[in-house]
């Protein structure tokens, strides 16, 4: 099946075959994904295969490779470091700045379909503002032990092709497998909390299994989602597996990282049938219930057709849903806000308050999503594509709507690459919570190019109220690979 999954981990690495020019007759990849919303605190971190491919660093140069070419089997390696001498963030609240002379340095290690390494993390050294007791480099990003975690922006082990994968890195747009409790979710969604998160697929006849951690260093959301080849039950190993699957999910937030919050446990179980199979195209059916165990009314439904999309130059995934929402529950509560949300939710009509404990009105919505990636020449890894958006709608039944996208571009031969994001949470109700954020990257020398990031902020504080702010970087970076 072409619909995205987690057995796309031979992907991850093979996306850095951009690295430079040296590189293009040995790197080549396909990608089920597309790129993902740019983090509240401005950096671009790499992601998990459900939503995409790594984001290695960026070399737009070139072509994508002639996917004919034979694969070479040896190591491949990228150095890169970025230095903006301008760096702006908020500290007590709006109009409040701090400035940073930042750092970014990035080691690429690249074994092949089974073993990846990306290290690197952006370390702030401060120039003005603020505290001065407070220390050369910004406390924030290295005061609890799950900040250490940023420092691996992924390692894999393991491929596809393997009985079991492993994965550790930041999480980007991860969703668990259906999608149902997990949706689009980004466990950078706080600016103070860098964990570093996790997943484990494993492959058994008639069994797909995958269950993930949002930090490996500390007591947050754990889950997992079990998955039932039910053809393969009934008539023995089918020639397409995963037509026709049932699944069971389960999450457990502990709320012990990242700053306290209240615990929470969803479940789920899902069906799937696909229904239309084509060498370019599959259309599937899917179904689901779902509810908060120990918590006895509050229930969900869903019903829905999806659609994905592979051609030489395009890969699109489209999704369409009618939900229905009952005592409190809602589809996708682990979603692109929960990391904030989970402090305080935004756009009930009832008030605010923690996600594991806020009401949620009862009532039907429509969800909506599309995830598309074309490139004029062909397409290949997630870096080489001259086009890559992605968007999220979904509309409820008593008003409130929430949106959740991205865009970016490559122009002048790749050179110049454009990146927006935007999100909106509780749209046309009380409590509309909005972020936004964009970034510039041009290469314009060789191995040398500029970068510039921007957009808002918002930063939990005591009493789970969340403080506004924004930032602001600029500067040069360098890389060489090999």
């Amino acid at each position: 099946m072409k619909r995205a999954r987690a057995v796309a981990l031979s992907l991850l690495f093979v996306a850095s075959g951009a690295w430079a020019d040296e590189l293009t007759e040995s790197q080549s990849a396909r990608s089920n994904g597309v790129s993902n919303p740019l983090p509240s605190g401005g950096e671009v971190p790499p992601q998990p295969p459900r939503a995409a491919s790594l984001p290695w660093p960026e070399d737009p140069a070139g072509p994508p490779p002639d996917e004919t070419l034979p694969r070479v089997n040896r190591w491949n390696y990228l150095a890169r470091i970025d230095a903006m001498p301008l760096a702006l963030l908020p500290r007590r609240g709006v109009g409040e700045r701090e400035g940073f002379v930042q750092v970014e340095p990035t080691l690429v290690v690249d074994g092949g379909a089974e073993f990846g390494l990306n290290l690197g993390a952006p370390v702030r050294l401060r120039l003005g503002g603020g505290d001065a007791r407070g220390g050369w480099v910004r406390k924030e990003d290295w005061d609890t032990l799950s900040d250490w975690g940023q420092w691996v922006r992924a390692l894999k082990l393991g491929s596809d092709a393997a009985p079991m994968g492993v994965w550790l890195g930041a999480l980007e747009s991860y969703s668990l497998l259906s999608g149902h409790l997990v949706q689009r979710y980004s466990n950078r969604g706080n600016p103070n909390y860098h964990p570093a998160g996790g997943f484990l697929t494993g492959a058994l006849a008639p069994f797909y299994v995958e269950a993930f951690a949002s930090d490996v260093l500390g007591a947050r959301l754990i889950g997992a989602e079990v998955e039932l080849d039910v053809q393969h039950v009934l008539f023995g190993r089918p020639s397409q597996a995963g037509r026709f699957t049932l699944a069971l999910s389960a999450v457990h937030d502990w709320g012990r990282a990242g700053g306290d919050s209240p615990e929470l446990t969803l479940a789920h179980l899902d069906g799937t049938a696909v229904v239309v199979v084509h060498p370019d195209y599959e259309m599937h059916l899917l179904a689901g219930y779902g509810g908060r165990p120990g918590r006895g009314g509050a229930w969900g439904a869903v019903a829905g057709v999806g659609m994905d999309v592979e051609t030489l130059s395009l890969n699109a995934r489209l999704r369409l849903e009618l939900r229905r929402q009952h005592g409190g529950f809602r589809q996708g509560t682990f979603g692109p806000d929960y990391e904030l949300a989970r402090f305080r939710v935004a756009g009930v009509t009832a008030g605010g308050g923690p996600a594991a404990e806020a009401p949620f009105p009862d009532g039907y919505s429509v969800y909506a999503e599309a995830n598309v990636g074309w490139d004029r020449v062909r397409l290949g890894g997630l870096l080489q594509r001259h086009l890559d958006g992605s968007l999220a709608v979904e509309a409820f039944s008593w008003g409130r709507v929430d949106m959740d996208g991205r865009v970016a571009v490559q122009l002048f031969t790749r050179s110049l690459e454009l990146a927006l994001s935007g999100r909106v949470v509780g749209a046309n109700v009380t409590g509309t919570r909005s972020l936004v954020s964009a970034e510039m990257r041009w290469r314009f020398a060789g191995k040398l190019y500029a970068l510039a990031r921007g957009g808002t902020l918002l930063f939990p504080s005591p009493g789970w109220e969340l403080r506004p702010g924004s930032f602001v970087s600029m500067g040069l970076g360098v890389d060489n690979a090999r």
